[in-house]
């Protein structure tokens, strides 16, 4: 298969959407009042054999808005250590970290032949909350992402594995998972990006994409 049709079946798979991979670690569980401590994203691509694969990752430490809520209780569970003199040294504005985060996603979404990204996430609802937040926050016009629709990996893997917690998620997917580096938004957004391929490849394998394809029209190209 092609890079050419690679690209194209990438624009039929998820109805020319570009599934995006993304993580945030937060001040807490309010999109309207807590901050935003960590955003990362990984975009995603087909190989020539028509398996989506992990593409690029991008990854921020973020500053608390200006009146922003940050629960110590937030912090201990992240680890995340706001005076820390490297990450002062790093970290973005929100509007800065949107910006580097979106500028590459619209790349990919022109790249693949889509028209709009869907964000994948663990639980994504709970993303999907506070990016739509930091979005009107920031006055952002042009948003990659759909403003609602997405795909949770959570859902996905407790229909698949019987199992919804990310890292267990991981394992019976065959996918390593150190306990000691999840809760950074890097890590947990690589890791829900392999377990997001393998469970569409996964379908793809057991014929269920071919049936698909085929109860559409979509011609299989050789």
């Amino acid at each position: 298969m092609s890079e050419a049709i690679a690209r194209e079946l990438m624009a039929q798979r998820f109805r020319s959407f570009l599934p995006v991979v993304v993580d945030l670690e937060t001040g807490g569980f309010n999109a309207e009042r807590d901050a935003i401590l960590e955003i990362a994203a990984v975009t995603l691509t087909m190989d020539p054999e028509g398996n989506l694969i992990p593409d690029a990752t991008y990854a921020f430490h973020v500053k608390p808005f200006t009146g922003a809520n940050v629960e110590q209780s937030a912090l201990d569970f992240t680890g995340i250590r706001l005076d820390d003199p490297l990450r002062q040294q790093v970290a973005l504005t929100e509007a800065e970290a949107l910006g580097e985060i979106f500028r590459p996603v619209r790349k990919a979404i022109k790249a693949h032949g889509c028209t709009r990204a869907v964000l994948v996430g663990h639980n994504a609802a709970f993303d999907h909350g506070f990016l739509n937040a930091a979005v009107a926050r920031c006055g952002i016009k042009r948003n990659p992402f759909h403003p609602f629709s997405s795909f949770d990996t959570a859902s996905l893997a407790g229909l698949i594995y019987g199992q919804t917690v990310l890292a267990r998620s991981c394992r019976a997917a065959g996918i390593e998972f150190d306990n000691s580096s999840a809760h950074s938004a890097r890590y947990d957004t690589e890791r829900t990006a392999e377990l997001f391929c393998a469970m569409v490849n996964r379908y793809k394998d057991l014929g269920g994409w071919a049936l698909a394809q085929h109860e559409q029209g979509i011609e299989e190209q050789p």
